[in-house]
């Protein structure tokens, strides 16, 4: 009995030792997997909770309009004027935001909406107190061009490319209440979002017709299929996100440098990657801790263009961390994006 237990025991502790030798290499992506969900729930909620309660709202089809295929066109309650009707496109959720002052909830019932529904996917109506809100969720992201008479007030749906001659779409990373890494009281999401204003101030300053789409400019959480979504669903030439690193441990130590993730089911991304490491690192004189394969990372494995995410220094680094909270530092590493993207550009993405 004594000796078939022992066997027993022997065998048992043989497989489990298989078993750790052939789950041990995937324990990095299943904590990777842990945590995106983790943020990705967060993002969720945050994202529910910011939503205002709509109604459908119908559409009365009419085809084209004044020789414009897929324009919508706006009836305007009586006594309310053009100019007083607020427009915004949410490139993020692919989203036009109309609000309209002093308006009656009959108004809404009335068919106020008409043309054609090529480029809708929902269409929505909710009323609040002295007027009222319609959102057009898009098919994809557009540019809106809208003018107004005395009656109407016209959309018209135009696709990036025939706005821009590139598309560029820039993703801080986390925000709200997803920090990221956290040493001494700097938090990981506000150095990621510091590099890409002064990457957004310099596209602006730039002159060139590139158009630049930012999954935040504040303190907000997208979730994650939002920012890899405002990538495909723009048809961007490339897709940066923007991060820092740490060490496994969280503690501080000497490694420090820059890494850039890729996909690895794509040489156009491994490509791009190293433009990026490479003109990143040579902006800021930071170390090159390589390139890293990045499936393990959502964004990265879904995204249908060119993707880097970049991961500028170490906060887990004494020194690298001074310096990415320093203003100087994070222009130069904007800059260091900004490089790759014009390179990436002149060799051919």
């Amino acid at each position: 009995m004594e000796e078939k237990t022992l066997k027993f025991a022997s065998v048992s502790l043989a497989v489990l030792a298989v078993l750790v030798c052939a789950l041990f290499p995937a324990l990095p992506k299943l904590h990777t997997w842990q945590v995106e969900r983790w943020e990705q729930l967060l993002a969720e909620e945050e994202y529910a909770q910011s939503q205002t309660q709509m109604n459908d709202l119908v559409l009365r089809e009419s085809g084209t309009m004044n020789g414009h295929e897929g324009q919508l066109k706006l009836r305007l309650p009586q006594g309310v004027t053009g100019d007083i009707v607020s427009v915004v496109n949410d490139y993020v959720t692919q989203t036009v935001r109309v609000e309209i002052p002093e308006t009656d909830p009959g108004y809404f019932d009335s068919y106020p909406v008409s043309g054609s529904s090529n480029h809708i996917a929902m269409l929505s109506y909710a009323t609040k107190s002295g007027g009222g809100i319609i959102e057009i969720e898009m098919d994809q992201v557009y540019e809106i061009e809208t003018e107004y008479d005395s009656e109407y007030y016209y959309f018209d749906f135009l696709t990036p490319q025939e706005v821009y001659d590139k598309v560029v779409v820039i993703d801080a990373g986390h925000g709200g209440r997803v920090p990221g890494a956290t040493k001494q009281g700097v938090n990981e999401k506000d150095i990621d979002l510091a590099i890409v204003l002064q990457l957004q101030e310099i596209f602006a300053e730039s002159g060139e017709n590139i158009g630049v789409y930012f999954t935040r400019t504040d303190d907000s959480n997208p979730t994650f299929d939002q920012r890899v979504q405002l990538a495909n669903k723009s048809g961007a030439d490339l897709f940066i996100s923007v991060h820092n690193n740490s060490t496994r441990s969280g503690r501080f130590s000497s490694v420090r440098g820059t890494q850039v993730m890729y996909d690895e089911t794509s040489e156009a991304s491994r490509n791009f990657a190293q433009i990026c490491l490479e003109e990143v690192t040579g902006r800021l004189g930071s170390r090159d801790k390589g390139l890293v394969e990045g499936d393990s990372i959502y964004i990265i494995r879904t995204s249908e263009v060119p993707v880097a995410l970049i991961e500028v220094g170490f906060m887990t680094n004494k020194e690298e961390l001074e310096l990415l909270r320093s203003e100087e530092y994070q222009r130069a590493a904007a800059q260091g994006i900004y490089n790759a993207v014009l390179r990436a550009f002149a060799e051919g993405y």
